[in-house]
């Protein structure tokens, strides 16, 4: 029986996780926690093996869920009592602190990442994490608390993109040790940094931007209060550099969604952190929690709105309030069909990444459909080796990124497009960081080509497309360019071509681009688009913001002249588009013969 008890099966956590995956909680779950759940229950069955030397110790478990016992809650109408964890809050607590190393009880997981909406005691959480860092962590082999030894000189940062937010949970946490005798007597408690343990040292103190001395140093703990709002991973960068010198560090997490998707580096480690629930990619040093709406669920149902607010499964004063709030915040935005209320509710209170700007050219929905509509390589060329297209290219400045484009027409009304970017090689270090995407990686895996020196070499341009045509057959009927910065590059192809008629500019209004622009989308939203995968383009489709004038016609546009969200294959894609539709629109005597829609 011994055995049976210490497997966890029947501990807190295991329940909560039993009641998620098969249980009355089931419907009140997203499925990323679901997801998470599972993989505790999968967990528990491989413990203690070769493959997987940790063990779920649920004393260790139990150490933190009773240390908020001991914290007294500072705010909201549960101020001045024991802060009572919920159900949901001990699986979290119990998974991050109870998984061990079946030898030396070191914590198994070393980063965290927990995303819920907003309201949904974060900062609350997270201080009474911090203040167990300084004061009640222990490590000590499975099961043997009587050999509990404590971190000497404990370090605690409470990470955040300012210093207000950072202030926040470094705030509460004072508040709470100040409130709370058992731990006010522990600690040095001064008005400004840092805190301090009265016995065995160290410090808790606030990290931010803002701050002059972001030396990471030995972090036992280092929360990493709402990351969807940083635009650099630079804080996360310290916190995870500097471990490596303590048995046990944590690196914890906590954020809602945000803006911005493609640019932030919190959207980026999600992707990661989803992976490892999908099974795609291992990682056992990484715990995950993930509560949201997914995109394309229904946020007009409210029971839903249980998968991202896990304080509304249970019935209390507090959840009553919050429950109002989003109400309240729900028919302000839907009742207006105000797009940023709107925008802001799904992100705060339904934690659904907004991908660009209100106006973006393509929404979370589409841009999944985009995703979805990619194929690979050699899928591709099965589908286009042979058949005629339009090229088309967008040149910017020459020390940035240029694109060039191939649109097929296919049977059945699809069409096939495939980009491709060029960069100068001496200037790809300096837009990874401005544009805070990978073009080396990308260069390496043949999505974009680095050209020599600093300055893009414009005939690589025109070497893609003849290669096209040599290697996969391709039959150019004409291309089509942005005449900005690219006179001389239409005039040298239409001389080796020795066709006047071969290059053909596309006029950049809105009148101009508005087939294109309007045609895309609308093949993709009726799944009639075939798209050669590329991270590039997805990038680039995210970064697009249209543009309309008084007719309804539209364009794509930056969203401001000097931005750094490039869209340049894209654009090329259109101009090249533009000319095709325009052909499938019009089509000659020999389309018609060809589609066996002419007899004499």
């Amino acid at each position: 029986m011994r055995e049976r008890w210490k497997s966890g099966l029947h501990h807190p956590v295991a329940v909560y996780a039993k009641q998620v995956t098969q249980g009355r909680l089931h419907d009140m779950c997203c499925p990323y926690e679901i997801k998470a759940c599972q993989r505790h229950l999968d967990d528990l069955k491989r413990q203690g093996t070769d493959d997987f030397p940790y063990v779920f110790d649920t004393t260790r478990a139990d150490r933190i869920v009773r240390w908020f016992a001991h914290c007294i809650q500072v705010r909201g109408v549960e101020a001045g009592q024991p802060i009572r964890l919920l159900p949901w809050q001990v699986f979290d607590l119990g998974c991050t602190y109870g998984w061990v190393h079946r030898d030396s009880g070191a914590r198994r997981f070393k980063r965290t990442y927990n995303k819920r909406a907003r309201g949904n005691c974060k900062s609350t959480e997270k201080s009474g994490q911090a203040l167990y860092a300084m004061c009640g962590d222990a490590l000590y082999p499975p099961y043997r608390p009587e050999l509990a030894a404590y971190e000497s000189e404990p370090e605690v940062l409470c990470a955040a993109v300012d210093r207000d937010q950072a202030m926040r949970v470094f705030g509460d946490a004072k508040k709470i040790a100040g409130a709370s005798p058992d731990i006010a007597k522990r600690l040095i408690i001064p008005r400004s940094n840092p805190v301090v343990h009265r016995t065995r040292g160290g410090f808790m103190r606030a990290l931010s931007k803002d701050s002059s001395n972001k030396d990471g140093g030995a972090p036992c703990y280092f929360v990493m209060d709402e990351y969807h709002a940083h635009k650099v991973s630079d804080i996360y960068d310290i916190g995870f550099n500097s471990f490596g010198k303590r048995r046990q560090s944590l690196l914890d997490v906590i954020t809602t969604a945000g803006d911005d998707a493609q640019r932030k580096p919190c959207f980026v480690e999600e992707t990661y952190a989803k992976r490892i629930l999908d099974g795609e990619v291992t990682d056992e040093s990484y715990f995950v929690m993930i509560r949201e709406l997914p995109v394309g669920a229904d946020p007009h149902d409210k029971g839903l709105w249980l998968w991202a607010n896990p304080c509304l499964r249970d019935e209390t004063e507090y959840s009553a309030i919050l429950r109002q709030q989003i109400e309240d915040e729900y028919t302000a935005a839907y009742g207006s069909n105000d797009p940023q209320k709107i925008r802001m509710f799904l992100t705060r209170r339904m934690c659904q990444w907004q991908t660009g700007s209100v106006n973006r050219y393509l929404d979370e929905q589409a841009l999944e459909l985009a995703k979805a509509a990619q194929v690979s390589r050699e899928e591709f060329a099965r589908l286009t080796d042979g058949v005629e297209c339009w090229c088309g290219f967008d040149l910017g400045k020459r020390i940035d990124l240029s694109g060039v484009a191939a649109v097929f027409l296919l049977p059945e009304g699809r069409v096939a497009v495939k980009v491709h970017g060029f960069m100068p090689e001496e200037g790809a270090d300096r837009h990874e960081k401005s544009d805070r995407v990978p073009y080396k990686a990308w260069a390496e895996r043949g999505y974009c080509t680095l050209t020599p020196g600093a300055v893009t070499d414009n005939s690589y341009v025109d070497n893609w497309i003849a290669a096209g045509e040599r290697e996969h057959g391709w039959f150019v009927t004409e291309v089509d360019y942005d005449g900005h910065n690219a006179t001389d590059l239409a005039i040298k192809m239409r001389e080796e071509r020795n066709d006047d008629n071969f290059c053909v500019e596309v006029w950049q209004s809105c009148s101009g681009q508005n087939i294109a622009v309007k045609g895309f989308r609308e093949l993709l939203l009726s799944g009639k688009l075939v798209l050669e995968e590329s991270p590039l383009m997805m990038w680039c489709l995210a970064n697009a913001v249209e543009v309309s004038n008084s007719d309804g016609n539209i364009k794509l546009s930056k969203r401001h002249k000097d931005d750094t969200e490039r869209i340049d294959p894209i654009a090329a894609a259109m101009n090249a588009l533009v000319r095709a539709l325009t052909r499938r629109s019009n089509p000659t005597l020999a389309d018609a013969i060809a589609g066996g829609n002419f007899s004499f």
